[in-house]
C-alpha cells in the first residue's frame, strides 16, 4: 500500500466517524459499556483467582514415617531418599517443602504447649519419636489425589493428613471461574461485533452512490472497502480507550478506600496493584476492541459492499 493511499484510507475512515457520528456515538457507547463490564469483570477476576492461588499455597499434604519396618529401623537416609523422590514428582513444588525431624516436632510442640521446661524434662524419651515428617506443597491443588496415590504405595509412610476438601473446593473454584468467564467474554464479543456490523452498514447505504461512482472509473475493490474496515477499527479502538481510562481511575479509588478504611481485609485478602491489573488489561482491550472492530466490518462489507 503506497503512503498516500494509507493515508487517504485513513481519512475517510475518519469523515465515515464523523458522518455517521449517531450511529459511530451509539455504537462507542456500546462496545465501550461492553469492555467497561469486561474491564470489571477481569479486574475481578484476576484478584480472585490470586486470592484463590494463595489459598493453594497454604494447603500441603503432610506425610509421617514408620521407625521400623518388618523389624527394621527406618533410617534418616532412608527418610530423606524418599523426601528426594517426593520432590522429583511433577506435582510438587520442592522449593516449598519442609523437613522437620521428630525432635524438632517435640521442641515445636513444647512451645505450642507452653509447657513448663521441668514438665517437659519429665518425659524419659521423645514422645514424638514417630513425628519426622515431610510438609509438601503442590503446584496446583488439583493435583493432590495423584500424589496421595503415589505416597501410600510408599511402606515406610505410616499416615498422610491431607485437605480433601479444600482441594476439591479450590479446583472447583478455579473451573467455575474459567467457565464463567469463557461465557461472558462470548456474549461480549457478540453484542459488540453486531454493533459495529450495524453501524458499517449504515455507512455503505448512505455512501452507495459515491461507490459506485469510485468503482466507475476504476479505483480497486481494496480502495473501496478499506475505509469502512478503518471506520470500524477506530470505533473499536475509541470504544476500548473509554472504559479504561474509567476502570483505572475507579479500581484506583476502590484500592485506596479499601486499604484506608479495611486494612486487615486488604491484608487478608491481599488485592493486586492497579500496575499489575493494567500490565495486561490494556493491551488485551485495545486488541480486542480493535479485533471486534475489523470482524464486525470486515464480515459487513463482504456481505454487503458488492464491488
Amino acid at each position: 500500500m503506497k503512503i498516500s493511499t494509507f493515508f487517504y484510507t485513513l481519512r475517510q475512515g475518519l469523515r465515515s466517524l464523523l458522518r455517521n457520528k449517531w450511529y459511530t456515538l451509539a455504537s462507542v457507547a456500546t462496545i465501550a459499556a461492553c469492555l467497561f463490564l469486561f474491564g470489571l469483570f477481569y479486574a475481578v477476576l484476576t484478584n480472585f483467582q490470586h486470592i484463590v492461588k494463595n489459598a493453594e499455597e497454604v494447603v500441603c499434604v503432610t506425610v509421617f514415617f514408620e521407625s521400623a519396618i518388618d523389624g527394621e529401623e527406618v533410617t534418616d537416609a532412608r527418610i530423606a531418599e524418599i523426601g528426594d523422590l517426593i520432590n522429583a514428582r511433577n506435582e510438587v513444588d520442592p522449593a516449598k517443602t519442609v523437613f522437620t525431624t521428630a525432635d524438632e516436632a517435640w521442641e515445636e510442640f513444647k512451645v505450642q504447649m507452653d509447657f513448663p521446661e521441668e514438665f517437659a524434662d519429665g518425659f524419659p524419651d521423645n514422645p514424638l519419636a514417630k513425628s519426622a515428617n515431610y510438609k509438601i506443597y503442590l503446584k496446583d491443588v488439583s493435583m493432590q489425589s495423584s500424589l496421595v496415590t503415589y505416597l501410600e504405595s510408599i511402606p515406610e509412610i505410616r499416615r498422610i493428613n491431607k485437605s480433601e476438601l479444600a482441594a476439591s473446593t479450590l479446583s472447583g473454584v478455579n473451573l467455575l471461574i474459567a467457565y464463567v468467564s469463557a461465557g461472558i467474554i462470548v456474549i461480549l464479543l457478540a453484542v459488540s461485533v453486531f454493533l459495529i456490523s450495524n453501524t458499517v452498514t449504515i455507512g455503505i447505504s448512505i455512501r452507495q452512490e459515491e461507490i459506485n461512482i469510485m468503482k466507475y472509473i476504476g479505483a480497486t475493490d481494496f480502495f473501496v472497502r478499506a475505509p469502512f474496515v478503518i471506520e470500524g477499527m477506530l470505533i473499536g479502538l475509541i470504544g476500548a480507550g473509554i472504559p479504561l481510562a474509567l476502570i483505572y481511575g475507579l479500581y484506583n479509588k476502590v484500592l485506596s478506600y479499601a486499604i484506608t478504611e479495611f486494612p486487615m481485609l486488604v491484608e487478608l485478602l491481599d488485592f493486586l496493584p492497579v500496575e499489575e491489573v493494567f500490565a495486561v488489561l490494556t493491551p488485551v482491550s485495545l486488541l480486542v476492541g480493535i479485533g471486534i472492530g475489523f470482524l464486525g466490518s470486515i464480515s459487513t462489507v463482504r456481505k454487503h459492499l458488492h464491488v
